[in-house]
């Protein structure tokens, strides 16, 4: 029989049984019967799961459709995408072949019946090189996209910024200036991440160069992620506290050795933020555009996989 309520209301009300002490006791010096105290655990671990599921943010970056597109790579990554069910899919651009006005709208139809089934994700594209090259690209790239070529969005803890080197190798200026001052807006967001399609950081990251004004800028404002397509090669780079990635491609063709070790395969990159970290599931394909192969980041180094051996199926 469990005598914790007459025991709490008698030394509430100043009367104290015999044998006991007459000070009012805390929880966890109360005799609590098995019943109550199982119940009272399920509750706190319910509690704390539900707390931690509520707080993970978990989205997808898509690389490059375009570039030489393959058949039916791009169509598979988005099968793929929607199966994972995220909150929202960051795409870094390159999403028709482009370079001709005259033919560009007639692309962006193309590539709207592909994602009109997956409307339901919530879609933040970058500006490539294929999709923007002039004026009149400019304008349908916003148009079909829905995007401005710069900016800025919030997913819970997760602030990302948008830039715009569609038609620069190197970051101009007139960007710099909006991430100044969209991060120092922004400075207090948990996870800040920067996504633009060419990764113009690529040399000052690989020769570790902390000096470069975009690294000076995202240690300033407590950057973490800097993403980037375009090469369609899967190159990672730590510099400072900083990573910086190039993803895989999303369709576009596959250059050089062609080797899954060397970062060149079809895939995507998936990131579930938990209390202001974030994890990245680097996941291939599966037959016949891959083996289904799956890392993660630290795996990944400038040249590709560290460990040519680590690659799960």
């Amino acid at each position: 029989m469990c005598n914790v309520g007459r025991t709490a209301r008698s030394a509430r009300d100043g009367h104290v049984p015999p044998g006991r002490r007459p000070a009012w006791r805390p929880a966890a010096d109360l005799e609590v019967c098995p019943t109550r105290r199982v119940a009272r655990i399920t509750g706190i671990v319910c509690f704390f799961l539900l707390v931690f599921t509520a707080s993970a943010q978990r989205f997808i970056i898509l690389g490059d459709r375009t570039g030489e597109a393959q058949p039916g790579v791009y169509e598979a990554i988005w099968r793929a995408i929607a199966a994972e069910k995220p909150e929202f899919v960051i795409g870094v651009g390159d999403c028709i072949q482009g370079g001709d006005d005259a033919t560009a709208e007639t692309e962006w139809r193309e590539w709207q019946k592909l994602v009109e089934p997956y409307r339901q994700i919530p879609l933040y594209l970058a500006p490539g090189n294929h999709d923007v090259w002039s004026a009149a690209s400019e304008k349908l790239y916003v148009r079909y996209s829905g995007r401005p070529l710069h900016y800025s969005f919030d997913r819970g803890p997760v602030h990302v910024a948008v830039v715009d080197n569609s038609r620069s190798a190197e970051m101009p200026p007139s960007e710099m200036a909006f991430l100044e001052q969209d991060l120092k807006a922004h400075a207090s967001a948990p996870m800040k991440l920067i996504v633009s399609h060419r990764p113009s950081w690529i040399i000052d990251a690989a020769l570790g160069n902390q000096a470069a004004p975009l690294h000076a800028l995202v240690k300033r404002y407590g950057v973490k992620y800097v993403i980037a397509g375009h090469v369609h090669q899967l190159i990672h780079a730590q510099l400072d506290g900083v990573e910086y990635l190039s993803v895989a491609s999303s369709g576009g063709h596959l250059r050089l050795s062609k080797k899954y070790e060397d970062g060149w395969f079809f895939g995507y990159s998936v990131i579930e933020v938990r209390g202001g970290q974030a994890t990245f599931r680097i996941q291939e394909l599966k037959p016949p555009n891959g083996e289904g192969r799956v890392t993660s980041l630290d795996e990944w180094g400038k040249t590709g996989l560290l460990q040519r051996s680590t690659a799960a199926h």
